[in-house]
């Protein structure tokens, strides 16, 4: 296996500003100033300061040299999260812009590794422990590489993530929205902001100290998983994204003993466990060992382990109207019909006065009770004051940030100060996988 070249989505806009420095071909009459690039008659228009403007089907600036690199102005990222904003940032390789439905898809093509360094610390903060950018960098790498091999093989096949029937709708998101490039550079696959202030000595040892180091189960590259935090027990595959079992996505305890946790699937137990304060790694207000997780933004989140979040009922109801699409009237109840092993919902029963309707997976119930995304779907919803079935305030209450399936990065940080290798980090959350060097 060679080192692949990665295409990543950074946006999608009606217009463009970006600044070329270095040595690129085909932008020898542009120069270092601000370019504007913008879509007339489903061509790419670019111009600058001086000279004609030029129009092209599309346009790909290739460097020349290993110090070029490539300033993008207002780059969205956290999209649709509570932390959404805006930035200008930077990155090495290959630039493409194309017309995309009238306005420009912009493409960084990037080799997988150069990628990586830009991954593990858009995920992770510079202050992280070296066995926790290990282990960031070889999940990292082997999501991706995974998911590149799926495209591959699905080339020419329809793939659904919509399962409907009559009072049920339950569908999942993946990366079944990515045509034309590999990955997107959000939270909805990785976050990947470039070489904007975040390249340093540490990920380059986590890239170089496990360059070419994969996941693998069955002699195949792992469909590595992580998110922010499992609140206790880590989720399966299945029950968040498409139902297929992989044995090294299952249900782990987040504590050193990982094989003693109680049935979350059962209402009672779930219950308890979320309104309880279970010991785990992934447990802790440890502001030192947050910070060296979480970048500034994401540390604007003070509770994720629990949570809670109140609705009166007209503001639930309102917001599940405008979220949903479905005028359900009046909210009634909120009821987990199914949950995973973690205790995240898979299936919840929304019951209104106008209609009664069962949603999921995860993230469409995260989506559906949120201005932008429930903390996870590992809740419980207490209904406060009914009147005439109709409860005045709906507390939820809940455990965990993200879908929870794979590395538990906040307790994975744990265990990286807790003194744990990175091949112990990945053995905990990633069971019956196995390190494999492939180039």
């Amino acid at each position: 296996m060679k080192q692949p070249n990665i295409k990543v989505g950074l946006l999608l806009a009606e217009q463009v500003k970006f600044k070329l420095k270095g040595d690129y071909s085909g932008a020898d009459s542009l120069g270092s100033d601000l370019i504007e690039a913008y879509v007339e008659d489903n061509k790419i228009c670019i111009k600058n300061k001086v000279g004609k403007p030029l129009q092209s089907e599309s346009f790909e600036f290739v460097p020349r040299g290993t110090n070029s690199s490539f300033l993008l102005q207002d780059v969205v990222i956290g999209i649709d999260f509570h932390w959404e904003q805006k930035r200008d940032l930077e990155y090495k390789g290959s630039l493409i812009l194309k017309p995309e439905n009238g306005k420009i898809r912009v493409i960084n093509v990037i080799p997988l590794e150069e990628y990586l360094r830009s991954v593990i610390l858009s995920e992770m903060s510079s202050k992280s422990s070296p066995n926790l950018l290990k282990a960031h960098a070889v999940i990292s790498r082997s999501w991706l590489v995974a998911q590149v091999l799926k495209s591959n093989k699905l080339k020419g096949q329809s793939y659904e993530t919509v399962q409907q029937a009559e009072g049920e709708l339950i569908c999942w998101y993946d990366r079944e929205d990515h045509e034309g490039f590999d990955v997107c550079a959000d939270d909805h696959c990785q976050r990947y902001q470039g070489i904007s202030e975040i390249i340093n000595e540490k990920a380059d040892e986590a890239i170089n100290s496990t360059y070419g180091e994969f996941l693998m189960y069955d002699d195949e590259v792992c469909d590595a998983r992580f998110s922010k935090c499992c609140g206790g027990v880590s989720e399966s595959f299945e029950t968040v994204w498409e139902p297929v079992h992989h044995p090294y996505l299952t249900a782990v305890a987040d504590k050193e003993d990982n094989s003693d946790f109680p049935n979350l699937c059962d209402e009672k137990e779930a219950r308890k466990w979320i309104e309880g304060n279970p010991e785990a790694f992934c447990n802790t207000s440890d502001k030192e060992i947050l910070s060296q997780v979480l970048p500034d933004f994401d540390q604007e989140t003070k509770d994720f382990y629990r949570w809670k979040v109140e609705y009166s009922h007209q503001e639930i109801s309102d917001l599940i109207k405008r979220r949903s699409g479905i005028d359900f009237g009046n909210i009634k109840k909120l009821e987990a019909i199914e949950r995973g092993p973690s205790g995240r919902i898979i299936k919840l029963n929304i019951v209104g006065t106008k209609k009664t309707m069962i949603i999921g997976k995860e993230l469409e119930i995260r989506r559906t009770l949120s201005e932008s995304h429930l903390y996870s779907s590992a809740f419980i919803v207490n209904h406060h004051g009914i009147v005439d079935e109709i409860p005045k305030k709906f507390e939820i209450v809940g455990s965990g940030w993200g879908h929870g399936s794979g590395l538990c990065q906040i307790g994975a940080a744990v265990m990286g100060e807790q003194g744990y290798s990175y091949v112990s980090i990945l053995q905990h959350y990633f069971k019956h996988s196995e390190l494999k060097k492939l180039y």
